[in-house]
């Protein structure tokens, strides 16, 4: 898929004479939101295609961050943005997000992005995290249509959407989530297991149906080590495929943060 994004890139770049681009913006200096800045700019590097990262100190008002997103989100020279979480502490995240362009939104926050993705109904963005999922499920040709679902997490830019990308692909869907009473009863029956609760090791091999599929999208930090919400171990010796933490969904997250930004730049400039 890298190799795809780099040639569409390319693409695109020699038709419109212009270079496909994100922009980043982070208030504050959150490990883990400057260790991700630092993979996507790769990524877009890697593919030809522009990155700008606009920082923010921790003390910046939400007035401050509300008004770089609006300057970005009026510059023609952008296709697509991303706000990085945490935000500062007393900033209200729904201020910044309804300050964002729906048609940059590429990482399918806004309210209006949300929307249609829950109706599947007409062209929006999906968040880059469950859009990775589905993706790796559609390139190994896993069947959907009447799975049984199981998805551990409620999170609005990963368990939700997923949720609901799965459904569109008519499988049945369960959503659990860390208060789940006997989460191992449920994810059992599962066909299809993600995981996306954001508490280590979690899902146990005895929780998993043998045979299943299991998507996990967790990173957590366990003694120094990063780990999904999967033992990977025990679930590897039970499931039919596994995505492995580090190195299965964090790669395609950004994979469809190139390809959703493509997509916004080429619906901009068809304007």
């Amino acid at each position: 898929m890298r190799a795809e994004m780099a040639q569409a890139a390319a693409d695109f770049k020699a038709r419109w004479n212009t270079v496909p681009g994100l922009a980043v913006v982070r208030a504050g200096e959150d490990p883990a939101s400057v260790s991700y800045a630092r993979q996507i700019a790769k990524a877009f590097e890697a593919a030809g295609m522009a990155f700008q990262l606009h920082t923010l100190p921790d003390s910046a008002s939400q007035q401050e961050i509300v008004a770089l997103v609006a300057q970005l989100s009026a510059d023609p020279a952008v296709h697509g943005i991303m706000v990085q979480e945490p935000l500062p502490k007393g900033v209200d995240g729904v201020a910044v997000v309804a300050a964002l362009s729906v048609a940059k939104d590429v990482d399918g926050v806004h309210p209006e992005n949300a929307g249609r993705l829950l109706q599947d109904a007409g062209d929006y963005f999906v968040p880059a995290t469950p859009a990775g999922g589905m993706e790796i499920l559609r390139r190994y040709q896993v069947a959907l249509k009447g799975a049984q679902a199981v998805v551990v997490g409620r999170s609005n830019i990963v368990g939700k959407p997923m949720a609901c990308l799965l459904l569109h692909q008519h499988a049945t869907v369960t959503i659990c989530h860390s208060r789940t009473v006997d989460l191992g009863a449920v994810t059992r029956q599962a066909d299809i297991l993600v995981a996306a609760v954001g508490k280590a090791r979690i899902i146990t091999g005895d929780m998993i149906k043998p045979g299943a599929v299991v998507i996990d999208f967790g990173m957590n930090r366990d003694s120094g080590a990063m780990v999904g919400d999967v033992d990977f171990e025990s679930a590897a010796a039970v499931a039919g495929y596994i995505t492995p933490v580090p190195g299965g969904t964090g790669p395609m997250t950004n994979v469809m943060l190139l390809q959703n930004t493509l997509r916004a730049a080429e619906q901009l400039l068809n304007r």
